[in-house]
């Protein structure tokens, strides 16, 4: 049995490539869910949404989100009617006093639909409404990932990383934000400031039982893709129990893609491979790039961690099945 962490792009594009390496029926994959944003009334979840389209077959693998070849006709005819009426296009947040009322699991990240932000393709806008539905039915974000991963196919347990509400928010010059609004609305120009997971969230079950076996970190952000689930209550302890490999997002002091690198300062920590291996104290083992000859104190497996395609990823992923033997 083997779990991986997973948020942004970094893990979903591992995970494409080790369906030969790890049984799916005996892999886990816990989603971040600090990127969820409730958007016009619907709950959007992005990070288990990529895992969801990719692994059901459906993910636009030019952009690694939204689903291949949707269409926009509702979110450009949203933009054509705010522009007719007059009204500033989003990100439009919903009043404070609104921000903690509702749905218990959208707090501090309502944004109204109006000129939506974020883009949003009708076949995925008709997730996101199953979604919504099926939690306003009252069924936790637990049971309702799993209800679509069972429509979408998928051989992997999704689990999101629990059934409470954490946000989050980046600290900026001009104000804190909800992490989408930063990355999306403003392509993460503002200067960061600081970042807070705002809430207390709890591990569900069956995020504690996934935490039992061998526990994958990819290349993803540590900070804002993997520091929320870290962020639950009891998650932590259990890393620290459990045989963990991490696959940096760096070669040496480069980053791969996205604000790793800023996020990581922010935090901190040196935005290197040396700085992730700092950031994780409970990670056993890593995985590195060939050509990154950061010098640790734990065991390390290399390769060529570039991942453009499946046959990519599934080079990386045998190293870190060569990491995990190592541990075993």
């Amino acid at each position: 049995m083997v779990t991986f962490l997973s948020g942004g792009t970094g893990t979903p594009k591992l995970l494409s490539g080790a369906d030969d390496v790890f049984d799916p029926a005996e892999t886990t994959v816990l989603g971040n869910t600090g990127d969820d944003v409730e958007l016009g009334g619907l709950h959007v979840s992005p990070d288990l949404d990529t895992v969801l389209f990719e692994r059901g077959g459906v993910l636009d693998r030019e952009t690694w989100w939204g689903i291949d070849g949707d269409t926009e006709e509702t979110h450009a005819f949203l933009h054509e009617l705010a522009s007719a009426a007059g009204l500033e296009a989003g990100p439009r947040y919903l009043p404070d006093e609104r921000q903690t009322e509702g749905r218990e699991l959208a707090r501090w990240r309502r944004f109204s639909g109006v000129a939506e932000f974020m883009t949003i393709g009708d076949r995925d806008r008709a997730v996101h409404l199953t979604r919504t539905g099926l939690l306003d039915e009252g069924r936790s974000l637990t049971a309702v990932t799993r209800t679509l991963a069972d429509a979408f196919g998928l051989a992997v347990d999704l689990v999101p990383m629990s059934d409470d509400p954490l946000a989050t928010m980046i600290h900026t010059p001009r104000g804190e934000m909800h992490f989408q609004e930063f990355w999306v609305a403003h392509r993460g120009e503002p200067a960061i400031e600081a970042v807070e997971f705002r809430g207390e969230p709890r591990a569900t079950v069956p995020v504690e039982k996934a935490l039992e076996d061998g526990v994958v970190i990819g290349p993803s952000n540590p900070i804002t893709s993997v520091g929320p689930i870290r962020a639950v209550g009891g998650v932590e302890e259990r890393l620290a129990d459990a045989p963990v490999v991490v696959v940096s997002p760096f070669v040496e002091d480069r980053v791969f893609s996205g604000p790793a690198g800023d996020l990581m300062a922010a935090a901190g920590y040196e935005p290197s491979t040396a700085g992730v291996a700092e950031c994780y104290p409970f990670a056993d083992a890593f995985v590195l790039d060939s050509g990154d000859g950061t010098k640790l104190d734990r065991p390390v497996v290399r390769t060529d961690t570039t991942m453009d395609s499946r046959e990519d990823a599934e080079r990386v992923a045998r190293a870190v099945g060569e990491a995990l033997e190592v541990l075993a």
